[in-house]
């Protein structure tokens, strides 16, 4: 073989290794990518939950002296508000987000047959700060869970499920909510 021809295969070796070594580098740190950013959208999630938390105590006190005959509901919000500062699991975290969810609904529903309430700058207030979070939470949901669906989608389909199996990845818990929260909230007057 002449030399020129040996150059040639070697030059060829090389970049079909360069351009494999890329090919695996770059699958690699995407993996990383959406790893990281699952797990930056469920940080900002419990950013807003905590908001959420921390204003509750406020909206409870505001409502407290007005609604005497609804006090199961405001036992509940307080119950789902510790829930939630002690839930450690994304399932958890989701459980009690969605009671209290579902007990702010009721709590803004009853309000409107209360108009000294309906007129409290305070409650106001803080139910437009509230709704305002939850709003911002229904955005953070619909990214973390886009977020894990294209993980999840990729550790299976191949070949990024090989780079994925060596890295010991495994499916993301997707932010559910339960077909109870879905239903509408009863309140009777």
């Amino acid at each position: 073989m002449a030399v020129g021809t040996i150059i040639i295969i070697l030059v060829v070796a090389v970049f079909v290794i360069f351009a494999i070594t890329a090919y695996i580098v770059g699958m690699f740190n995407s993996l990383i990518r959406l790893k990281n950013n699952i797990k930056k959208s469920w940080a900002n999630i419990n950013v807003l939950l905590k908001q959420r938390s921390d204003e509750l105590p406020k909206l409870i006190n505001s409502v407290k002296g007005y609604m005497k005959h609804e006090k199961g509901t405001l036992v509940e919000l307080t119950k789902a508000r510790t829930s939630m500062l002690n839930a450690k699991t994304i399932s958890q975290k989701a459980d009690a987000d969605n009671a209290i969810s579902s007990a702010l609904k009721t709590i803004f529903a009853v309000a409107e047959n209360y108009p000294n309430l309906k007129a409290n700058e305070n409650f106001m207030q803080l139910q437009n700060r509230i709704s305002g979070l939850e709003n911002e939470l229904a955005d953070r949901r619909e990214f973390y869970n886009d977020s894990v669906n294209t993980y999840n989608i990729r550790i299976h389909s191949f070949p990024d499920m090989i780079i994925a199996g060596r890295m010991k990845y495994t499916d993301e818990e997707m932010f559910k909510v339960s077909e109870e929260d879905t239903k509408d909230v009863e309140v009777n007057f």
